[in-house]
C-alpha cells in the first residue's frame, strides 16, 4: 500500500510540475509578443518673441574723446528707437568695450620690427527683445537710417523665439502617442491579434525647423532661430503588448 501511495504522490507531483512549467512557458511566450512603433506629430507656429541687436563704435587717439562720441551715439540711438515705438524696457545697452589698436611693422625677414599706437577703438552693443515681432522686424531693416545719420552701426539678423514651447511640446507628445497607438492597432488588426497595454514609451528628439525648408534634422534636436514661421516635430517610440 505504501508503494502505491508513494507512486501516486510522485505522479501528482509530476502533473503539478508540468502544469506550472506549461503556464510559465505560456506566460513567457505572451510577454515576448510585442509591437514596437514610432508615432509622430508636427505643428506649424509663428514666433512670438524677437531678439535683434547691433553694435556701434568710435575711434580716437584720445580715450575721453572716443568715449564722449560713443555716449553721444548711444543717446541718439535711444531717441531713434523711442521714435520707432520701441519702449525703453525692451532696450538694453551693454557696457563699453575698449581696445587699444596698433599698427605692426615687419622687416624683410618677416619679423616684427616695431608697432605704432593708432588709437582707442570703443564699441558698444544694443539689444532689443520684444513680443512686437513685426515692428522690430521692420526696424531691423530700416536701421540704415542710423548709418546715414553718421553712426557706424552694424546690425545683426533678428532671432525668433516662441515663449510657449512647453505647452507646444506637451500637445505634440499627446498627438504622437495617439499616432503610435493608431499604427500599432493597424498592425495588430492585420495580424489577427488584439493590442494590449503599453509596455514602454520613449520620447524622441524634439525638432524646430523653418517652415517649408529643407533644413536638416540633427541628432540632438534642431532649434531654428532665423525664421519667424516654424514647424515643430516630435516622435514617440512605443512598445505595446499583443494578445
Amino acid at each position: 500500500m505504501r508503494n502505491y501511495i508513494v507512486a501516486a504522490i510522485i505522479g501528482i507531483s509530476f502533473i503539478i510540475a508540468a502544469w506550472i512549467a506549461g503556464n510559465a512557458f505560456k506566460y513567457k511566450s505572451t510577454t515576448t509578443e510585442v509591437i514596437t512603433v514610432t508615432g509622430s506629430a508636427e505643428r506649424e507656429f509663428v514666433s512670438d518673441l524677437i531678439v535683434w541687436s547691433g553694435t556701434y563704435s568710435r575711434k580716437s587717439m584720445d580715450l575721453k574723446a572716443a568715449y564722449a562720441s560713443l555716449k553721444a551715439d548711444e543717446s541718439r540711438i535711444r531717441s531713434y528707437l523711442q521714435g520707432k515705438g520701441i519702449p525703453e524696457s525692451e532696450v538694453v545697452f551693454s557696457s563699453v568695450d575698449i581696445n587699444r589698436e596698433f599698427q605692426v611693422r615687419y622687416d624683410n625677414q618677416g619679423n616684427q620690427s616695431s608697432s605704432e599706437f593708432t588709437g582707442y577703438n570703443l564699441s558698444q552693443k544694443v539689444k532689443v527683445e520684444s513680443k512686437n515681432v513685426d515692428k522690430v522686424e521692420v526696424l531691423s531693416r530700416e536701421i540704415t537710417e542710423l548709418i546715414e545719420a553718421g553712426i557706424e552701426f552694424n546690425s545683426s539678423a533678428p532671432s525668433y523665439y516662441y515663449t510657449k514651447l512647453s505647452e507646444l511640446k506637451i500637445d505634440l507628445l499627446s498627438k504622437a502617442s495617439a499616432d503610435a497607438r493608431t499604427r500599432a492597432e493597424s498592425i495588430a488588426d492585420n495580424s489577427e491579434s488584439s493590442l494590449g497595454g503599453v509596455r514602454k514609451a520613449t520620447m524622441g528628439v524634439f525638432q524646430i525647423t523653418a517652415r517649408n525648408s529643407n533644413e536638416d534634422y540633427s541628432y540632438g534636436g534642431a532649434f531654428n532661430t532665423s525664421s519667424k514661421h516654424k514647424t515643430a516635430t516630435i516622435t514617440v517610440r512605443t512598445e505595446f503588448g499583443v494578445r
